[in-house]
């Protein structure tokens, strides 16, 4: 028989069944259940996250905010970073945490991020489609994945056309690719196989080369410090003379009147065989030959030494022609005292 006090305490225990089974099943979906797959890039929001990011590290460099007549301020660390949907993205270490994590990152390899703060992107010099950049936070976690992830692409670029630069030029927004094959190497011709390395530090941190584009034009390509370093390196270090060319996150500028694309401190550049893009360009270049013919001999000159009174008198030539100089001088003294100045035209 039930006795008096358990009788009247029976409907409180049958009212109390349904929530400890609600309690011992959720505690076992924690326990059995699986772990949430990592989060792209495209369903990141701004604000802090607590979900995991799995990513291929492209490419990292330094930021640096530019100061007038100095090196400028260093900021930390940039990147440039892949998902397994192939969607790019931009992440950032600051300067305060760069030495936890600067030694672990290495080009090419998977890591996968936790805890991390997601930012609205600068409005100048986008290098991903991504506009939000992914913060490493004092409570972020990133490690570095000890096997490779087949189904993340290892490289991507975002190529584009003379058109897409010349519509952009000036704007200083997105930083696209460009791939062509070479005219001109620091104003000498590719058949006479330039060499570039050179223990002049100051010589080294500059290359221009003549490229041109499959849809025709001849632009001028200015490389600096890094980018010009490595284009050096490969382009001497190469048995054949390299003829493609693609370089990545150009800016393009208007100089002289004329667009010219400037390598930027997240550039980097790649000839011949290195990536599918040159690799792919290399092809058609040798299936259509007549294609290094298109070019206008007024557009690609050999770059020549002139005196200020040898370019007075071109100037002096009837007819009247457009053509662009740089001017390279050197100080020979600085009197204290006398204000300096100069004087150009419009477009200098």
């Amino acid at each position: 028989m039930i006795s008096r006090s358990l009788f009247i305490l029976l409907p409180q225990i049958v009212k109390s069944i349904p929530l400890i089974m609600a309690k011992t099943a959720k505690t076992t979906a924690i326990r059995t259940g699986e772990a949430s797959p990592p989060l792209l890039f495209r369903h990141v929001s701004p604000g802090p996250g607590g979900s995991t990011l799995e990513f291929r590290l492209l490419h990292f460099w330094e930021a640096r905010k530019n100061v007038k007549g100095g090196p400028g301020i260093l900021l930390g660390i940039e990147m440039l970073m892949i998902d397994a949907e192939g969607n790019l993205a931009q992440g950032f270490i600051g300067q305060n945490r760069r030495n936890q994590y600067e030694k672990e990152l290495q080009r090419g390899r998977i890591y996968t991020l936790t805890n991390f703060y997601a930012s609205n992107s600068k409005v100048m010099y986008h290098v991903a489609d991504q506009r939000l950049v992914i913060c490493i936070s004092h409570a972020s976690a990133m490690s570095k994945d000890e096997e490779d992830i087949e189904g993340i692409l290892t490289e991507r670029f975002r190529v584009h056309s003379f058109l897409d630069f010349e519509a952009n030029c000036d704007l200083r927004g997105d930083l696209h690719d460009i791939v062509g094959h070479l005219k001109l190497v620091d104003g000498q011709a590719l058949h006479q196989r330039p060499v570039l390395c050179t223990k002049d530090d100051s010589a080294s941190r500059k290359v221009m080369v003549h490229l041109q584009l499959k849809d025709g034009p001849v632009i001028n390509v200015y490389l600096w410090d890094e980018a010009a370093v490595s284009f050096r390196l490969k382009f001497d270090a190469s048995e054949a003379t390299p003829t493609v060319l693609l370089v990545t996150t150009v800016n393009p500028k208007s100089l002289g009147g004329k667009l010219c694309l400037i390598s930027m401190s997240s550039s980097r550049v790649f000839l011949d065989e290195d990536v599918d893009p040159t690799r792919e360009y290399l092809t058609w270049l040798t299936t259509n030959p007549s294609a290094t013919s298109l070019v206008n001999p007024v557009e690609v000159v050999k770059a020549e030494t002139l005196t200020i009174s040898e370019i007075a008198a071109f100037l002096k030539r009837q007819p009247a022609k457009v053509a662009y100089f740089d001017c390279i001088a050197t100080i020979d003294d600085v009197k204290l005292g006398t204000e300096w100045y100069y004087i150009a035209c419009k477009d200098c």
